[in-house]
């Protein structure tokens, strides 16, 4: 059964006590609030969840809704992360701007009564009040949203029915005569469970475009997430040296980019240039009766005012970006373009999307015993779970692999507008609303 809020309350209480009200200030110290287990003592669990980003957060939140079926009264719930500091969105992100609302993130930290009891129990002002006291209907900066991801883990890292265990996940082996999962961590040790939900992240795409590739063109990578952080970003280039960056891209962080890369053009660094490569002209999220069309692939919030007052065709002739930016336009001619625009840049940022990390490895028992072999798999993104390859793909004959699941950016929601449009679902609330869904079937015995 689920602890009393009470109880749980005076161990938060405990837990917080003396602890500055900055979240982003978290150590692991002698002093540190969060409890990490050795997976020895760890036998079995009610499950693990890999990852402590803003999926994995929620998945955690959401299974110890159900904490009854999980019968987390008996086994932990086991959550593994080499960090437990908030995720790429703390570690590489806290100065972009958000293209969620702020009343979303606050919603977000009272959606599941775990959440509710860790901002009861925080003293205040804290990193919730920080974004209450901000306009409701507008963005902010990721930080708010990372610090508030921050004091969420640290509140469940003590919750009774929770065991943090800092590492890595290193693989994970399915009996299929038990359905129970081995999984294994990178000091050696493992424990049991019949259910392992995957919130492992997104990276940049670094690899470099084939077009670009083809060209042998000697050019300073610039990543992706330097690029979106303005304070590295300035001490990455000579403020003195004739530079020329090439931003490939159209999308969100594309935009953000070429908003840092001017601000430094017209303050710090005079002798900067950019050269813009894009296929697409610029789509924007826009709000309908009810609903968002283009609501995951669109432009919002700052991006969205830069661009319409600075790069739209109308606006970027009499815009003083112009003076800066070149634009440079690839649509069915890109090996073209490239050969002919490239050799003038001096350093690349490719805001092409982004890819999964690199997952544990996967293997399966076979019901009649022997060695593990590696699993094959595919994510079903309209509920959470992962079905064999090779089999049939139409959804009622899938073979489901029992106990497996994915949350976060790596394995998002695919939802379809009222115009047929088909986009997946990325951001803290519309994780939140997929894995609300979706975790009653997972904790199905």
């Amino acid at each position: 059964m689920m602890p009393s809020s009470q109880a749980f309350k005076i161990r938060l209480a405990y837990a917080t006590r003396g602890l500055t009200a900055a979240s982003h200030l978290l150590h692991h110290g002698k002093h540190s609030p969060y409890r990490f287990y050795s997976a020895a003592s760890l036998p079995s669990a009610s499950a693990v969840v890999v990852g402590a980003g803003p999926g994995g957060i929620t998945v955690v939140g959401n299974l110890l809704e159900h904490g009854a079926e999980l019968q987390t009264g008996q086994r932990k719930l086991v959550w593994v992360d080499p960090h437990f500091q908030g995720g790429r969105v703390n570690s590489r992100y806290r100065e972009v701007p958000s293209n969620t609302k702020v009343n979303l993130f606050v919603q977000f930290a009272h959606e599941v009564s775990s959440f509710k009891a860790i901002v009861k129990a925080s003293p205040k002002p804290n990193a919730l009040t920080a974004l209450q006291d901000l306009p409701q209907d507008q963005g902010c900066r990721l930080s708010y949203a990372a610090d508030m991801c921050l004091m969420l883990t640290k509140g469940l890292a003590v919750h009774p029915q929770v065991q943090s265990h800092q590492g890595e996940v290193t693989s994970a082996t399915l009996d299929e005569r038990t359905n129970i999962w081995t999984v294994g961590f990178d000091d050696g040790q493992h424990v049991t469970t019949s259910k392992i939900a995957l919130c492992t992240g997104s990276s940049p795409v670094s690899k470099t475009l084939p077009a670009i590739e083809k060209l042998h063109q000697s050019l300073a990578p610039v990543d992706l997430d330097v690029a979106l952080s303005p304070s590295i970003l300035a001490e990455t280039f000579d403020p003195v040296a004739n530079t020329t960056v090439a931003v490939v891209g159209a999308s969100h962080s594309a935009i953000l980019v070429l908003m840092n890369l001017v601000k430094l053009a017209s303050s710090s660094h005079p002798h900067l240039r950019i050269k813009w490569f894009t296929r697409n002209e610029l789509r924007y999220a826009e709000y309908m009766d009810g609903w968002i069309l283009r609501d995951n692939t669109g432009l919002k919030g700052q991006a969205a005012d830069w661009a319409r007052q600075n790069l739209d065709n109308e606006t970027f002739p009499d815009s003083p970006v112009s003076k800066v930016i070149t634009k440079v336009w690839t649509a069915g001619k890109e090996e073209e373009a490239y050969k002919a625009e490239l050799p003038g840049c001096t350093h690349i940022v490719q805001a092409v999307g982004y890819a999964r990390n690199s997952l544990p490895r996967l293997e399966v028992i076979g019901k009649d015993g022997g060695d593990a072999k590696p699993l094959q798999l595919e994510y079903d993104n309209l509920n959470g779970r992962f079905y064999k390859t090779g089999g049939s793909n139409v959804e009622p004959e899938r073979q489901y692999v029992p106990g497996l699941f994915g949350a976060g950016i790596a394995f998002p929601e695919r939802v379809t507008d009222p115009h047929g449009n088909v986009e997946y679902a990325v951001g803290f609330w519309k994780f939140m609303k997929f894995v609300k869904k979706v975790v009653p079937g997972w904790v199905k015995p």
